[in-house]
Protein backbone atom coordinates (compact mmCIF):
# COMPACT_ATOMS: atom_id res chain seq x y z
CA UNK A 1 0.00 0.00 0.00
CA UNK A 2 1.14 3.30 -1.07
CA UNK A 3 2.42 5.01 2.06
CA UNK A 4 -0.29 8.14 1.68
CA UNK A 5 -2.72 5.78 1.72
CA UNK A 6 -1.10 3.68 4.55
CA UNK A 7 -1.02 6.79 6.90
CA UNK A 8 -4.54 8.29 6.11
CA UNK A 9 -6.08 5.05 6.86
CA UNK A 10 -4.70 5.40 10.20
CA UNK A 11 -5.60 8.59 10.34
CA UNK A 12 -8.72 8.80 8.86
CA UNK A 13 -10.41 10.10 11.98
CA UNK A 14 -8.35 12.78 11.94
CA UNK A 15 -8.90 13.82 8.63
CA UNK A 16 -12.46 13.71 9.03
CA UNK A 17 -12.76 16.26 12.05
CA UNK A 18 -10.57 18.51 10.10
CA UNK A 19 -13.08 18.22 7.53
CA UNK A 20 -16.06 18.81 9.25
CA UNK A 21 -13.88 21.68 11.04
CA UNK A 22 -13.85 23.33 7.70
CA UNK A 23 -17.63 22.75 6.68
CA UNK A 24 -18.41 24.25 10.32
CA UNK A 25 -16.23 27.23 9.65
CA UNK A 26 -18.21 27.75 6.30
CA UNK A 27 -21.41 27.59 7.44
CA UNK A 28 -20.87 29.62 10.36
CA UNK A 29 -19.25 32.23 8.35
CA UNK A 30 -22.15 32.19 5.47
CA UNK A 31 -23.78 35.16 6.64
CA UNK A 32 -20.39 37.09 6.24
CA UNK A 33 -19.27 35.71 3.08
CA UNK A 34 -20.27 37.24 -0.25
CA UNK A 35 -23.42 36.04 -1.57
CA UNK A 36 -21.51 35.15 -4.97
CA UNK A 37 -17.52 34.96 -5.40
CA UNK A 38 -15.49 36.20 -7.75
CA UNK A 39 -12.38 34.65 -9.17
CA UNK A 40 -8.84 36.64 -9.44
CA UNK A 41 -7.45 37.44 -12.26
CA UNK A 42 -4.85 35.52 -13.36
CA UNK A 43 -5.90 31.75 -12.02
CA UNK A 44 -5.02 28.97 -14.03
CA UNK A 45 -7.16 25.75 -15.01
CA UNK A 46 -3.86 24.15 -15.21
CA UNK A 47 -2.22 22.84 -11.80
CA UNK A 48 0.71 20.18 -12.40
CA UNK A 49 0.03 16.81 -11.00
CA UNK A 50 2.07 15.82 -7.80
CA UNK A 51 4.51 12.84 -8.38
CA UNK A 52 4.32 11.52 -4.60
CA UNK A 53 1.30 13.24 -3.28
CA UNK A 54 1.10 15.25 -0.19
CA UNK A 55 -1.30 13.56 2.06
CA UNK A 56 -5.00 14.13 3.25
CA UNK A 57 -4.47 16.22 5.51
CA UNK A 58 -2.34 18.75 3.51
CA UNK A 59 -4.31 18.63 0.97
CA UNK A 60 -7.17 19.38 2.54
CA UNK A 61 -5.19 22.76 4.03
CA UNK A 62 -4.33 23.62 0.12
CA UNK A 63 -7.56 23.49 -0.59
CA UNK A 64 -9.04 25.83 2.08
CA UNK A 65 -5.62 28.32 1.87
CA UNK A 66 -5.81 28.35 -1.95
CA UNK A 67 -9.56 28.33 -2.61
CA UNK A 68 -11.80 29.03 0.28
CA UNK A 69 -12.21 32.90 -0.69
CA UNK A 70 -13.56 31.57 -4.44
CA UNK A 71 -16.57 29.98 -2.44
CA UNK A 72 -19.68 31.76 -3.25
CA UNK A 73 -22.22 31.62 -0.23
CA UNK A 74 -24.80 29.94 -2.36
CA UNK A 75 -26.15 27.68 0.52
CA UNK A 76 -26.69 31.04 2.60
CA UNK A 77 -29.88 32.85 2.61
CA UNK A 78 -29.27 35.47 0.27
CA UNK A 79 -28.33 33.52 -2.46
CA UNK A 80 -31.34 34.43 -5.23
CA UNK A 81 -29.47 33.73 -8.26
CA UNK A 82 -31.11 31.22 -10.83
CA UNK A 83 -33.07 28.57 -8.54
CA UNK A 84 -30.97 27.71 -6.34
CA UNK A 85 -31.98 26.03 -3.00
CA UNK A 86 -29.77 26.03 -0.06
CA UNK A 87 -29.73 21.82 1.87
CA UNK A 88 -31.90 21.70 5.11
CA UNK A 89 -29.87 20.39 8.08
CA UNK A 90 -31.05 16.63 7.41
CA UNK A 91 -30.24 16.43 4.02
CA UNK A 92 -26.64 18.14 4.44
CA UNK A 93 -25.91 15.21 7.22
CA UNK A 94 -27.45 12.39 5.18
CA UNK A 95 -25.23 13.86 1.91
CA UNK A 96 -22.50 13.24 3.87
CA UNK A 97 -23.36 10.04 4.34
CA UNK A 98 -23.83 9.06 0.83
CA UNK A 99 -20.13 9.36 -0.18
CA UNK A 100 -19.60 7.27 3.25
CA UNK A 101 -21.84 4.31 2.30
CA UNK A 102 -21.28 4.72 -1.33
CA UNK A 103 -24.48 2.27 -2.60
CA UNK A 104 -24.66 2.05 -6.08
CA UNK A 105 -28.43 2.42 -6.40
CA UNK A 106 -29.23 -0.57 -9.07
CA UNK A 107 -31.72 -2.20 -7.81
CA UNK A 108 -33.10 -4.18 -4.67
CA UNK A 109 -30.98 -6.95 -3.00
CA UNK A 110 -27.94 -6.10 -1.63
CA UNK A 111 -28.61 -2.75 -0.14
CA UNK A 112 -31.11 -0.78 1.13
CA UNK A 113 -30.31 1.82 -1.09
CA UNK A 114 -33.52 1.20 -3.81
CA UNK A 115 -35.72 0.97 -1.16
CA UNK A 116 -35.03 4.43 0.30
CA UNK A 117 -35.31 5.94 -3.30
CA UNK A 118 -38.53 4.34 -3.31
CA UNK A 119 -39.94 5.59 -0.30
CA UNK A 120 -38.26 9.30 -1.14
CA UNK A 121 -40.06 9.39 -4.16
CA UNK A 122 -43.48 8.21 -2.87
CA UNK A 123 -42.92 10.73 0.53
CA UNK A 124 -42.30 13.77 -2.45
CA UNK A 125 -45.18 12.26 -4.36
CA UNK A 126 -47.69 12.23 -1.17
CA UNK A 127 -46.34 15.82 -0.29
CA UNK A 128 -47.01 17.43 -3.52
CA UNK A 129 -50.47 15.09 -4.14
CA UNK A 130 -49.58 14.05 -6.53
CA UNK A 131 -51.11 10.53 -8.07
CA UNK A 132 -50.57 7.50 -6.54
CA UNK A 133 -49.86 5.20 -9.68
CA UNK A 134 -46.93 7.31 -10.71
CA UNK A 135 -43.65 6.25 -10.04
CA UNK A 136 -40.21 7.90 -10.29
CA UNK A 137 -36.77 7.62 -10.37
CA UNK A 138 -33.81 9.94 -9.14
CA UNK A 139 -31.65 11.44 -11.41
CA UNK A 140 -28.89 14.37 -11.53
CA UNK A 141 -31.11 17.37 -12.15
CA UNK A 142 -34.29 18.70 -14.56
CA UNK A 143 -32.20 18.22 -17.75
CA UNK A 144 -31.88 14.66 -17.32
CA UNK A 145 -35.29 14.15 -15.71
CA UNK A 146 -37.17 16.14 -19.22
CA UNK A 147 -34.51 13.95 -21.06
CA UNK A 148 -36.72 11.09 -19.46
CA UNK A 149 -39.68 12.64 -20.38
CA UNK A 150 -38.93 13.24 -24.17
CA UNK A 151 -37.41 9.53 -24.46
CA UNK A 152 -40.15 8.61 -23.59
CA UNK A 153 -42.52 9.97 -25.54
CA UNK A 154 -40.33 9.65 -28.00
CA UNK A 155 -40.97 5.74 -27.20
CA UNK A 156 -44.94 6.05 -27.42
CA UNK A 157 -44.70 8.26 -30.72
CA UNK A 158 -42.95 4.82 -31.82
CA UNK A 159 -45.73 2.84 -30.76
CA UNK A 160 -48.36 4.74 -32.21
CA UNK A 161 -46.27 3.91 -35.85
CA UNK A 162 -45.96 0.33 -34.90
CA UNK A 163 -41.98 0.98 -34.08
CA UNK A 164 -40.04 0.53 -30.89
CA UNK A 165 -37.44 3.57 -31.65
CA UNK A 166 -35.18 2.05 -28.37
CA UNK A 167 -34.16 -0.68 -30.62
CA UNK A 168 -34.95 0.74 -34.10
CA UNK A 169 -34.32 4.10 -34.12
CA UNK A 170 -36.30 7.32 -35.47
CA UNK A 171 -34.95 6.50 -38.93
CA UNK A 172 -38.17 6.82 -41.32
CA UNK A 173 -40.76 8.43 -38.64
CA UNK A 174 -42.58 11.44 -39.47
CA UNK A 175 -41.44 14.24 -37.31
CA UNK A 176 -43.52 14.77 -34.33
CA UNK A 177 -44.29 18.00 -33.19
CA UNK A 178 -43.16 19.62 -29.48
CA UNK A 179 -45.72 21.76 -28.97
CA UNK A 180 -44.98 24.50 -25.44
CA UNK A 181 -45.25 28.17 -24.50
CA UNK A 182 -41.89 29.24 -22.05
CA UNK A 183 -40.18 25.55 -22.31
CA UNK A 184 -36.96 25.70 -20.24
CA UNK A 185 -33.49 25.72 -22.12
CA UNK A 186 -32.61 21.84 -20.53
CA UNK A 187 -35.78 20.86 -22.88
CA UNK A 188 -34.02 21.83 -25.93
CA UNK A 189 -31.41 20.01 -24.62
CA UNK A 190 -33.56 16.98 -23.75
CA UNK A 191 -34.88 17.21 -27.05
CA UNK A 192 -31.50 17.22 -28.52
CA UNK A 193 -30.17 14.17 -26.94
CA UNK A 194 -33.44 12.29 -27.43
CA UNK A 195 -32.95 12.66 -31.12
CA UNK A 196 -36.32 14.72 -31.98
CA UNK A 197 -34.61 17.89 -32.21
CA UNK A 198 -34.20 21.44 -30.86
CA UNK A 199 -35.88 22.71 -33.86
CA UNK A 200 -38.93 19.91 -33.21
CA UNK A 201 -40.23 22.80 -30.77
CA UNK A 202 -42.77 24.72 -32.21
CA UNK A 203 -43.78 27.93 -30.31
CA UNK A 204 -47.14 28.76 -28.88
CA UNK A 205 -48.73 32.01 -28.31
CA UNK A 206 -48.57 33.32 -24.58
CA UNK A 207 -51.06 34.81 -23.10
CA UNK A 208 -50.74 38.65 -22.74
CA UNK A 209 -48.48 39.91 -20.29
CA UNK A 210 -47.92 36.00 -19.25
CA UNK A 211 -45.63 33.31 -20.24
CA UNK A 212 -48.23 30.90 -19.86
CA UNK A 213 -49.27 29.69 -23.30
CA UNK A 214 -53.13 29.93 -25.43
CA UNK A 215 -54.35 26.52 -25.11
CA UNK A 216 -56.94 27.78 -27.57
CA UNK A 217 -54.38 28.31 -30.12
CA UNK A 218 -52.80 24.44 -29.00
CA UNK A 219 -56.19 22.81 -29.50
CA UNK A 220 -56.33 24.31 -32.99
CA UNK A 221 -52.94 22.73 -33.92
CA UNK A 222 -53.86 19.38 -32.09
CA UNK A 223 -57.08 19.16 -34.30
CA UNK A 224 -55.27 20.06 -37.38
CA UNK A 225 -52.74 16.99 -36.38
CA UNK A 226 -55.89 14.23 -36.56
CA UNK A 227 -55.00 11.41 -35.06
CA UNK A 228 -51.58 11.85 -35.41
CA UNK A 229 -49.31 11.92 -32.04
CA UNK A 230 -48.10 14.95 -30.86
CA UNK A 231 -45.68 16.15 -27.62
CA UNK A 232 -47.03 18.87 -25.19
CA UNK A 233 -44.28 20.45 -22.32
CA UNK A 234 -46.39 22.36 -20.09
CA UNK A 235 -44.45 24.84 -17.47
CA UNK A 236 -45.66 24.67 -13.64
CA UNK A 237 -43.45 27.27 -13.01
CA UNK A 238 -41.60 28.94 -15.58
CA UNK A 239 -38.10 30.09 -14.35
CA UNK A 240 -39.02 34.06 -14.76
CA UNK A 241 -42.04 34.78 -13.17
CA UNK A 242 -43.10 31.51 -11.80
CA UNK A 243 -46.09 30.77 -14.12
CA UNK A 244 -48.18 27.99 -14.88
CA UNK A 245 -49.74 26.86 -17.87
CA UNK A 246 -53.32 25.29 -17.51
CA UNK A 247 -53.02 21.93 -16.70
CA UNK A 248 -56.57 21.44 -16.01
CA UNK A 249 -57.77 22.61 -19.91
CA UNK A 250 -54.51 20.48 -20.86
CA UNK A 251 -56.23 17.66 -19.18
CA UNK A 252 -59.79 18.11 -20.82
CA UNK A 253 -57.73 18.41 -24.24
CA UNK A 254 -56.24 15.16 -23.51
CA UNK A 255 -59.85 13.13 -23.67
CA UNK A 256 -60.06 14.47 -27.50
CA UNK A 257 -56.53 14.63 -28.85
CA UNK A 258 -53.53 12.41 -28.77
CA UNK A 259 -50.63 13.95 -26.84
CA UNK A 260 -48.05 13.61 -24.92
CA UNK A 261 -48.21 15.46 -22.00
CA UNK A 262 -44.53 16.62 -20.31
CA UNK A 263 -44.86 18.61 -17.47
CA UNK A 264 -41.88 20.53 -16.35
CA UNK A 265 -42.42 21.54 -12.46
CA UNK A 266 -38.73 21.57 -11.81
CA UNK A 267 -39.20 23.78 -8.84
CA UNK A 268 -42.77 25.62 -9.26
CA UNK A 269 -44.09 21.95 -8.15
CA UNK A 270 -43.06 22.22 -4.67
CA UNK A 271 -45.58 25.07 -4.18
CA UNK A 272 -47.85 22.22 -3.98
CA UNK A 273 -46.22 21.24 -0.37
CA UNK A 274 -48.37 24.37 0.64
CA UNK A 275 -52.39 23.22 0.22
CA UNK A 276 -52.87 26.79 -0.25
CA UNK A 277 -51.05 26.96 -3.65
CA UNK A 278 -51.90 23.15 -4.37
CA UNK A 279 -54.84 24.41 -6.96
CA UNK A 280 -52.12 25.96 -9.30
CA UNK A 281 -51.47 22.17 -10.34
CA UNK A 282 -54.78 21.04 -10.78
CA UNK A 283 -54.80 18.86 -13.78
CA UNK A 284 -51.30 17.21 -13.69
CA UNK A 285 -52.82 13.84 -12.96
CA UNK A 286 -52.93 14.05 -16.36
CA UNK A 287 -49.38 13.93 -16.83
CA UNK A 288 -47.77 11.06 -18.94
CA UNK A 289 -44.03 12.43 -17.40
CA UNK A 290 -43.33 15.13 -14.73
CA UNK A 291 -39.96 16.84 -14.04
CA UNK A 292 -39.30 17.76 -10.17
CA UNK A 293 -36.19 18.92 -8.65
CA UNK A 294 -34.76 18.43 -5.36
CA UNK A 295 -31.80 20.54 -4.93
CA UNK A 296 -34.32 23.51 -5.85
CA UNK A 297 -37.09 24.40 -3.45
CA UNK A 298 -36.98 21.42 -1.74
CA UNK A 299 -33.07 22.45 -0.43
CA UNK A 300 -31.20 19.16 -1.27
CA UNK A 301 -27.75 19.39 -1.66
CA UNK A 302 -27.18 18.84 -5.41
CA UNK A 303 -27.85 16.77 -7.42
CA UNK A 304 -31.33 15.46 -7.29
CA UNK A 305 -34.39 15.36 -9.26
CA UNK A 306 -36.97 13.12 -10.00
CA UNK A 307 -38.55 11.93 -12.78
CA UNK A 308 -41.68 10.87 -12.15
CA UNK A 309 -44.40 8.86 -15.22
CA UNK A 310 -47.50 7.56 -15.64
CA UNK A 311 -46.11 4.84 -17.75
CA UNK A 312 -43.40 2.43 -16.04
CA UNK A 313 -43.23 -0.25 -18.37
CA UNK A 314 -41.99 2.21 -21.45
CA UNK A 315 -39.25 3.33 -19.26
CA UNK A 316 -38.25 -0.18 -19.40
CA UNK A 317 -38.00 -0.24 -22.96
CA UNK A 318 -36.02 2.81 -23.39
CA UNK A 319 -33.38 2.46 -20.32
CA UNK A 320 -33.20 -1.38 -20.14
CA UNK A 321 -29.48 -2.82 -20.12
CA UNK A 322 -28.64 -6.03 -20.27
CA UNK A 323 -25.58 -8.36 -20.12
CA UNK A 324 -24.74 -11.72 -18.68
CA UNK A 325 -23.86 -10.13 -14.98
CA UNK A 326 -26.75 -8.10 -14.38
CA UNK A 327 -30.30 -8.60 -13.58
CA UNK A 328 -33.22 -9.53 -16.57
CA UNK A 329 -34.87 -6.41 -17.06
CA UNK A 330 -38.39 -6.24 -15.68
CA UNK A 331 -40.95 -3.45 -15.31
CA UNK A 332 -40.67 -2.85 -11.18
CA UNK A 333 -40.07 0.03 -10.11
CA UNK A 334 -37.28 -0.91 -8.07
CA UNK A 335 -34.79 -1.93 -10.82
CA UNK A 336 -33.52 1.47 -11.49
CA UNK A 337 -30.58 0.05 -13.83
CA UNK A 338 -33.46 -0.25 -16.38
CA UNK A 339 -34.96 2.95 -15.63
CA UNK A 340 -32.63 5.50 -15.73
CA UNK A 341 -30.39 7.08 -18.07
CA UNK A 342 -27.19 6.25 -15.43
CA UNK A 343 -26.10 2.28 -14.96
CA UNK A 344 -24.27 4.07 -11.73
CA UNK A 345 -26.13 5.77 -9.57
CA UNK A 346 -24.95 7.80 -6.67
CA UNK A 347 -27.38 7.28 -3.68
CA UNK A 348 -28.56 10.64 -3.99
CA UNK A 349 -31.49 9.92 -2.72
CA UNK A 350 -30.72 9.75 1.08
CA UNK A 351 -30.97 13.46 1.54
CA UNK A 352 -34.26 13.63 0.17
CA UNK A 353 -35.77 10.95 2.03
CA UNK A 354 -34.01 12.71 5.30
CA UNK A 355 -35.47 16.17 4.87
CA UNK A 356 -38.92 14.83 4.18
CA UNK A 357 -39.12 12.89 7.53
CA UNK A 358 -37.42 15.42 9.35
CA UNK A 359 -39.18 18.31 8.22
CA UNK A 360 -42.56 16.30 6.81
CA UNK A 361 -45.73 18.03 5.54
CA UNK A 362 -45.46 21.16 7.72
CA UNK A 363 -41.89 22.12 7.35
CA UNK A 364 -42.00 22.04 3.73
CA UNK A 365 -45.23 23.80 4.00
CA UNK A 366 -44.35 27.08 6.30
CA UNK A 367 -40.64 26.97 3.92
CA UNK A 368 -42.92 27.50 0.95
CA UNK A 369 -44.89 30.22 2.51
CA UNK A 370 -42.13 32.14 3.98
CA UNK A 371 -40.21 31.94 0.66
CA UNK A 372 -43.26 33.40 -1.03
CA UNK A 373 -43.96 35.93 1.94
CA UNK A 374 -40.33 37.21 1.33
CA UNK A 375 -40.74 37.48 -2.22
CA UNK A 376 -43.87 39.71 -1.34
CA UNK A 377 -41.85 42.00 1.00
CA UNK A 378 -38.86 42.32 -2.13
CA UNK A 379 -41.77 42.77 -4.09
CA UNK A 380 -43.50 46.15 -2.30
CA UNK A 381 -40.15 47.44 -1.12
CA UNK A 382 -38.82 47.53 -4.87
CA UNK A 383 -42.23 48.91 -6.44
CA UNK A 384 -42.75 51.30 -4.04
CA UNK A 385 -38.88 52.88 -4.86
CA UNK A 386 -39.22 55.14 -8.00
CA UNK A 387 -35.58 53.77 -9.17
CA UNK A 388 -36.84 50.65 -9.74
CA UNK A 389 -39.62 48.81 -11.20
CA UNK A 390 -41.42 45.25 -11.08
CA UNK A 391 -41.35 43.68 -14.39
CA UNK A 392 -44.23 41.06 -13.57
CA UNK A 393 -46.55 40.36 -10.44
CA UNK A 394 -44.88 38.64 -7.89
CA UNK A 395 -46.63 35.13 -8.36
CA UNK A 396 -44.91 33.13 -5.87
CA UNK A 397 -41.28 33.18 -5.13
CA UNK A 398 -40.14 34.87 -7.54
CA UNK A 399 -39.18 38.73 -8.39
CA UNK A 400 -38.24 40.22 -11.81
CA UNK A 401 -36.67 43.87 -12.02
CA UNK A 402 -35.25 45.96 -13.26
CA UNK A 403 -33.96 50.10 -12.90
CA UNK A 404 -36.30 52.26 -14.00
CA UNK A 405 -35.81 53.01 -17.96
CA UNK A 406 -32.47 51.02 -17.82
CA UNK A 407 -31.14 49.18 -21.23
CA UNK A 408 -29.13 46.76 -21.09
CA UNK A 409 -26.14 47.78 -20.31
CA UNK A 410 -27.48 49.39 -17.26
CA UNK A 411 -28.80 46.25 -15.80
CA UNK A 412 -26.13 44.48 -16.41
CA UNK A 413 -23.36 47.16 -14.62
CA UNK A 414 -26.46 46.81 -11.55
CA UNK A 415 -26.36 43.06 -11.43
CA UNK A 416 -21.90 43.44 -11.80
CA UNK A 417 -22.62 46.04 -8.59
CA UNK A 418 -24.32 44.23 -6.51
CA UNK A 419 -22.69 40.60 -7.19
CA UNK A 420 -19.64 43.18 -6.04
CA UNK A 421 -21.36 44.49 -2.79
CA UNK A 422 -21.70 40.48 -1.72
CA UNK A 423 -24.93 41.03 0.25
CA UNK A 424 -26.96 39.13 -2.07
CA UNK A 425 -27.00 37.61 -5.74
CA UNK A 426 -29.35 37.93 -8.79
CA UNK A 427 -29.41 36.38 -11.76
CA UNK A 428 -30.03 38.50 -15.16
CA UNK A 429 -32.26 37.40 -17.23
CA UNK A 430 -34.84 38.94 -19.65
CA UNK A 431 -38.51 38.96 -20.08
CA UNK A 432 -40.59 39.83 -23.25
CA UNK A 433 -37.49 41.14 -24.76
CA UNK A 434 -36.39 43.16 -21.92
CA UNK A 435 -33.40 42.53 -19.80
CA UNK A 436 -34.01 42.21 -16.23
CA UNK A 437 -32.72 41.07 -12.98
CA UNK A 438 -34.69 37.65 -10.79
CA UNK A 439 -34.36 36.72 -7.31
CA UNK A 440 -35.53 33.13 -6.86
CA UNK A 441 -36.07 32.79 -3.11
CA UNK A 442 -36.15 29.11 -2.06
CA UNK A 443 -33.21 29.06 0.40
CA UNK A 444 -34.92 27.50 3.97
CA UNK A 445 -32.81 30.06 5.93
CA UNK A 446 -34.41 33.33 4.37
CA UNK A 447 -36.15 35.51 6.65
CA UNK A 448 -37.64 39.18 6.06
CA UNK A 449 -34.27 40.49 7.51
CA UNK A 450 -32.08 39.04 4.46
CA UNK A 451 -34.85 40.78 2.20
CA UNK A 452 -34.52 44.16 4.24
CA UNK A 453 -30.64 43.80 3.71
CA UNK A 454 -31.22 42.74 0.10
CA UNK A 455 -33.53 46.04 -0.49
CA UNK A 456 -30.81 47.85 1.40
CA UNK A 457 -28.06 47.01 -0.84
CA UNK A 458 -29.86 47.81 -4.32
CA UNK A 459 -30.60 50.92 -2.63
CA UNK A 460 -26.52 51.62 -2.17
CA UNK A 461 -26.02 50.94 -6.31
CA UNK A 462 -25.82 53.43 -8.90
CA UNK A 463 -27.60 53.50 -11.64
Amino acid sequence: MHAHLKHDFAALDAILDRARELAGAYLEGLDTRPAAASLPPGVSAHIALPEQGVGALAALEQFHRDYDAMLSGSPGARYFGFVTGGGTPAALAADWLVSTYDQNTQRNGDTCASLIELQAVDMLRQLLGWPSAWTGTCVTGATMANYVGMALARQWVGHHYGRDVAAEGLHGLPPVPVFAGSAHSSTFKALSMAGLGRQSIHALPQQAGREAFDVDALARLLHERGEQPSIVVASAGTVNTVDYDDLAALAELKQKHRFWLHVDAAFGGVAAASPSRRALMDGIEAADSVTVDAHKWLNVPYDCAIAYTAHLPLQLEVFQNQSAYLPAPEAVPDHFLHLAPENSRRFRALPLWMTLQAYGREGYAEMVERNCAAAQRLGELIAGDPRWRLAAPVRLNVVCFAPAGADAAVVARMQKALHADGTAYVSPSSLHGQPILRAAICNWRTTMDDIDRTFAALQRLKP
